[in-house]
């Protein structure tokens, strides 16, 4: 008994709940919060909105670079110990781009650093749930929590970051950043992981090495279009050459009896390898309507940091509103149905923002359009998740959370990059019109892929637990 008095005991349910959650608000607001920042940190660190641009997208392409590699050493090491490592990196990251005198010192904190600690910390977040909730009605629940505050983080980024950046100094945003760290730290040490580590399991380096080489080819060949279409076309074909290589070892590894770092069977799932596409689509149009409208209220509007962020207000209430729910909508409604209906609502917010930010000056004309993305998101995050994750096994957890959030955070680079190089490209001659467009067309291409879900055979697969799941 004096034994057990001395040591730690387990987190309560909520107090692990909290700790994840707040995980993915703190990843989140890291990839958004910079958006309002743009023409103080340029002309702080004398540099441009390319400059900022670069920044915001190396962190976010860093994420999704290491995120396979970082669920599958979850295996390896445990998730418990990933993502308290993953949460110190983070903040010696966070602190480091507080102190940044230059812009290198910043993308090495910012994008270097808080983009590995992300990219080990966020793969046990979904591991844990998943495994913690064996239902699809209770991991909704559990789920919605987490996606809301992830959505929340990225909603509220610009609204948070524009209070600090006006009242104290953009510097404090990072401050801000380590404190909430310290908080989940606290929070979490006392998480119990659901599986032991297994530290005799392999891991496949050369594929880590592959994976992420190919990622970064093809997101900098989207940054590089505005400056040079054949550096952009190249750099794609290399991108796409490696991640062939990439595919192709890791099909000879499995082959011969040795664990690639990706199983492709992983890709044999159609349930699954949709569910992928809407959530790189969905954060495709969060993260690209975040700084495409960022970037033209500051630099066409002349907002300053504070009024650009009250305009994201809208949409942080929208998706709070409806993430918040995502139980009650499970109930309700299928996972193809939900997933649908946020791409159409988030789509038609797109072309109101289009068409009143075109014909009013006023800041009111953003808010109906970032009121219906945030809706229309709020209603499809969660569901996306829980299609992918309950999809497989516990022992492939880590493969598909890892697989999971690259994708996920390979979405925000892309609508990043995307919408920022055709913005820069020309903020005074209607790029604005045209980036939104693109990332409309996407929510389109997301909407098709979301019909072509499966649909619900019947109540009992809501309530099928994960361990009785077939990865088939």
């Amino acid at each position: 008994m004096a034994e057990d008095a001395g040591r730690p005991q387990p987190a309560g349910p909520g107090r692990v709940l909290a700790a994840l959650a707040l995980a993915q608000f703190i990843c989140s607001f890291a990839g958004s919060n910079m958006n309002v920042m743009i023409n103080d940190i340029s002309r702080d660190l004398d540099t441009t909105v390319q400059g900022v641009q670069v920044a915001i997208t190396v962190f976010l392409l860093v994420m999704a670079a290491l995120m396979i590699p970082g669920g599958k050493l979850t295996d390896r090491y445990g998730r418990k110990r990933c993502f308290l490592t993953g949460l110190l990196v983070y903040a010696v990251g966070a602190l480091l781009s507080a102190a940044a005198p230059g812009l290198g010192l910043l993308i090495l904190g910012n994008s270097i650093l808080e983009g590995v600690g992300t990219a080990l910390l966020i793969p046990p977040v979904y591991i844990l749930t998943t495994l913690l909730y064996p239902d699809t009605t209770s991991r909704a629940r559990a789920f919605g929590v987490v996606m809301a505050l992830g959505g929340i983080g990225a909603a509220a980024g610009p609204l948070i970051g524009g209070l600090i950046t006006t009242f104290v100094s953009w510097r404090a945003a990072f401050v801000f950043q380590a404190l909430v760290i310290a908080v989940i730290v606290l929070l979490g040490r006392r998480i119990e992981d659901p599986l032991p580590p297994d530290p005799g399991r392999h891991f496949d380096t050369k594929g880590a090495v592959l994976s992420a080489v190919g990622l970064v080819l093809v997101v900098m060949g989207i940054l590089a279009a505005d400056n040079n279409v054949w550096l952009m076309a190249a750099l794609l074909v290399a991108g796409a050459l490696v991640l062939g290589w990439f595919f192709r070892s890791a099909r000879a590894d499995e082959a011969a009896g040795r664990e690639p770092l990706l199983s492709p069977r992983l890709f044999r799932n159609h349930t699954s390898n949709l569910g992928l596409v809407t959530q790189n689509l969905q954060w495709l149009l969060l993260m690209g309507t975040s700084f495409t409208v960022a970037a033209y209220l500051q630099v066409v509007r002349g907002y300053d940091a504070i009024q650009t962020g009250v305009v994201f207000t809208a949409a942080t209430l929208g998706l709070l509103a409806t993430s918040l729910s995502a139980e009650r909508l499970a109930r309700r409604h299928s996972q193809r149905t939900l997933v649908m209906a946020g791409f159409a609502v988030s789509v038609i917010g797109v072309a109101v923002l289009i068409v009143l930010a075109g014909n009013h000056a006023t800041a009111w004309a953003f808010v109906p359009g970032l009121l219906l993305i945030g809706l229309g998101l709020g209603v499809m995050l969660t569901p996306s998740v829980n299609i992918v994750q309950s999809s497989f096994p516990e022992d492939q957890q880590g493969e598909i959370s890892g697989l999971s959030r690259s994708v996920s955070n390979l979405g925000s680079s892309f609508g990043t990059a995307v919408a920022g190089t055709i913005l820069v490209a020309g903020l005074d001659r209607g790029a604005y019109a045209a980036a939104m467009i693109v990332l409309a067309v996407a929510g389109l291409g997301g909407l098709a892929a979301a019909a072509l879900l499966p649909r619900p055979t019947g109540p009992a697969a809501a309530s099928t637990p994960l361990s009785h799941r077939s990865s088939r």
